[in-house]
């Protein structure tokens, strides 16, 4: 590939975002656009005041300004942690790739362009090769400046990483401490609970916890078979059961009489109320009642505690000499519990993770074919020889620079899309009990797939059609890929101004929901605005692919220093676009407390070792033996600053610090907040679908926020009187609030 292949797919992808970028400035003007590009200030009725003039129809700058003056403040605020982590990613990205651009734009580039004793074509004629560490010679004294460039970036890296680890953590301590009491900080969740015959699995968990945390043991409520196919299988299972008492009653009048059951009414579907005017059909009633809520309720449960230490204690600790038993994990908070998941047996959830690493492998296997041949575009002279066909339709210069230039990580991008929805479901499948923690596993599953899929099976992919050969040994690998890797270095120019700069043009133009607003306004003619208030912010799939732009940036900024100002461009860009879509666009519904930095954190470690084994190799192939002496100190000093970092913040993000919990709850209590936290914890953990008898723990405990109950025979038969009526009664319809859509009360003309 030359640069003039390089300037043809740059001119390409420069032309889309211009584009794009200025259809948005003007789609985002339009009132009947609202709903698309102001979801989050919509459902907070802060939509901007649009007025009917000429400005709405010429493309401006204003959203850049907006996004740009916005405060890191204001970002939690609207995003919260989670946002605030990934615009520092982005902002580590754009100063540690300011630094390497510098360095290796002036040092390393002219070592690389005059490595060799050549005669240099012109510029848009040269080939991209000549830009790589490829020119030089062999023994050259000039590599020590690739060692230096090397050294520059690692420094710069690990300093800002330090910094940006321990900014994170203390950003992290001060959101636990100074935000508002949380339900989750007081809640376990307990799976696996011991079935019994001779009581339900609530009994179950009262006797267990009053039992063994006499003294921190504040109530708790149960997790119940929910959803669609639960309801038609209880509803089946309710049928079978009036039938077969219709028939076993018709056969004993036919055998007995009418006598055998005195007061027997005909009607074989009446009410369970009509049987408690006996003592006898109360006792029966409520037996009965037990026996269906004991089918009902699954071997999980929330359970609430007096403080938050109690909770972080129970949490952490073995409940009983069976680890398969008793299993506690810290609950979730409310908003952020995956209920579906919960319900999965424990003893399952191998078996899913399994079955998951399996299916990940096996799509991995699947997706070498297009890679494969993406990798035979790239090299039209390999292909062509293996495809004589081809050779006339190639010869084309507009075809050629096309083909090679453009088409390659154009189709590699289409592919990867089907990608992050995948991931997601191999994690929904994993059994994660939280839907952050989903995200998270996702993120972690896209970033392995796209670092293994576009980085080593694009180099051996490639080096295999060079070579039209295969390696010999595992023991040439390393060899290879310091073969390799500088060679395909022009492939990932490419596809960081394909991938990068026309994704964030997508991103901002919100294609999906647009279409969706334009087919319910236009087609369908619905005068009611579709609110798209429901997006949350993907971080399952930008975070592995600003992780996977940096990563491409570490390894191949000594190889192929070209690379570096288009990285630099898009990180910036993406700065600005992810800021904006963070303010107007996204609603945070959950938040996993910055989650997401230590993946950062160990994919740029992961980046930065990569780097310098390549390099480790490349001096070894130049015969460079001062430069490959130098990197070694270099590469175990990164493994130490790794353990460090993992040894004084990684903690921090797996568990809360019994200090900070301790003086929280000394600081509620002295305030005299406890007991209102105890009554907000009763309607925390609403599971959907699940009505407001089944949901409450007390109900079927006889507990109330911790107070046994001392309710005689004849209270329990009087309240379960009322909840029998109360649940035969006809329920009102719910309707759930949504925002008006007129264009008065939302502040848009």
């Amino acid at each position: 590939m030359d640069i003039a292949a390089l300037l043809t797919s740059a001119g390409i992808n420069i032309t889309v975002c211009v584009v794009l970028f200025s259809f948005y400035s003007v789609l985002r003007k339009q009132p009947s656009n609202v709903n698309v590009y102001f979801g989050r200030r919509l459902a907070s009725q802060q939509a901007k005041h649009i007025d009917l003039c000429l400005e709405r129809f010429v493309p401006s700058p204003s959203w850049i300004l907006k996004a740009w003056e916005t405060s890191e403040d204001e970002i939690m605020a609207v995003g919260g942690l989670d946002a605030v982590v990934f615009v520092r990613i982005l902002v580590f990205s754009i100063r540690v790739f300011f630094i390497a651009a510098v360095i290796c734009t002036i040092l390393v580039l002219p070592v690389n362009y005059h490595g060799q004793d050549r005669i240099h074509k012109n510029i848009p004629f040269e080939s991209l090769e000549v830009f790589t560490i490829e020119n030089v010679k062999e023994g050259s004294k000039w590599l020590w400046a690739h060692c230096l460039a090397l050294y520059v970036i690692t420094l710069s890296a690990c300093t800002l990483l330090y910094f940006e680890y321990k900014s994170i953590n203390h950003l992290r301590l001060l959101n636990i401490f100074g935000s508002p009491p949380n339900p989750s900080h007081f809640t376990i969740l307990v799976r696996s609970i011991p079935s019994s015959s001779e009581e339900s699995y609530c009994q179950t968990v009262k006797r267990f916890f009053s039992h063994y945390h006499a003294r921190t043991y504040l109530s708790h409520q149960m997790v119940y078979k929910t959803g669609t196919v639960q309801k038609l299988k209880d509803d089946a299972e309710h049928m079978c059961k009036v039938i077969r008492d219709v028939s076993v009653r018709k056969t004993c009048k036919s055998s007995f009489g009418p006598c055998c059951y005195p007061g027997f009414a005909r009607n074989s579907f009446k009410k369970i109320s009509s049987e408690m005017d006996s003592m006898q059909g109360k006792t029966a009633g409520y037996n009965n009642m037990h026996l269906e809520t004991g089918k009902k309720d699954c071997a999980a449960a929330f359970v609430f505690f007096k403080s938050r230490y109690a909770a972080l204690m129970a949490a952490h600790v073995m409940q009983t000499s069976n680890p398969m038993l008793w299993v506690t994990d810290a609950a979730p908070e409310p908003h952020d519990v995956y209920w579906s998941n919960i319900r999965i047996p424990y003893r399952q959830l191998w078996l899913r993770n399994i079955a998951t690493v399996v299916a990940s492998i096996a799509f991995m296997l699947v997706f070498l074919i297009p890679v494969t041949f993406v990798q035979g575009l790239t090299q039209l002279d390999k292909l062509q020889k293996m495809l004589p066909f081809l050779t006339g339709i190639l010869k084309e210069k507009l075809v050629n620079r096309l083909v090679t230039g453009y088409l390659p990580s154009v189709i590699l991008v289409l592919f990867l899309y089907a990608v992050p929805p995948m991931m997601l479901f191999f994690s929904v499948v994993e059994g994660s009990i939280s839907r952050s923690a989903r995200k998270k596993s996702a993120c972690c599953k896209v970033l392995y797939f796209t670092i293994w899929n576009v980085f080593f099976v694009n180099v051996f992919t490639g080096s295999v059609i060079n070579q039209l050969s295969v390696f010999s040994s595992v023991t040439d690998l390393p060899a290879q890929l310091a073969k390799a890797v500088p060679a395909q270095s022009t492939f990932f120019t490419t596809y960081v101004l394909s991938s990068g700069w026309a994704s964030l043009a997508c991103e901002i133009m919100q294609f999906f929901p647009l279409l969706c607003n334009i087919v319910e306004r236009y087609i369908l003619r619905h005068k009611e605005d579709a609110l798209n208030g429901n997006l949350s912010f993907p971080y399952y799939t930008e975070v592995p692919r600003i992780l996977l732009f940096g990563f491409l940036g570490f390894t191949c900024a000594i190889l192929a220093p070209l690379m570096l100002p288009f990285l630099l461009i898009y990180f910036f860009l993406a700065y600005l676009v992810y800021r904006n879509q963070i303010i107007n666009v996204y609603i945070t519904k959950y938040d996993s407390g910055g989650q997401f930095w230590p993946i950062a954190h160990n994919t740029t470690i992961f980046s930065l070792i990569l780097a310098q084994l390549i390099a480790l190799g490349v001096f070894g192939l130049k015969t460079s033996t001062v430069a490959s002496g130098f990197t070694v100190p270099l590469l175990i000093g990164t493994l130490l600053f790794h353990q460090y970092c993992r040894k004084r913040f990684l903690p921090v993000f797996k568990s809360n610090s019994a200090q900070i919990l301790i003086d929280m709850d000394l600081r509620d209590e002295h305030s005299g907040r406890m007991e209102e936290i105890y009554e907000q914890l009763r309607s925390t953990y609403n599971q959907p679908g699940v009505t407001e008898h089944a949901s409450c723990n007390h109900e079927c405990c006889g507990l109330h926020l911790g107070k046994a109950s001392g309710e005689s025979s004849e209270d329990m038969e009087k309240g379960l009187r009322k909840e029998i009526t109360q649940k035969n009664r006809p329920r009102p319809v719910q309707r759930s609030l949504s925002l008006s859509s007129d264009k008065a009360v939302l502040g848009v003309n």
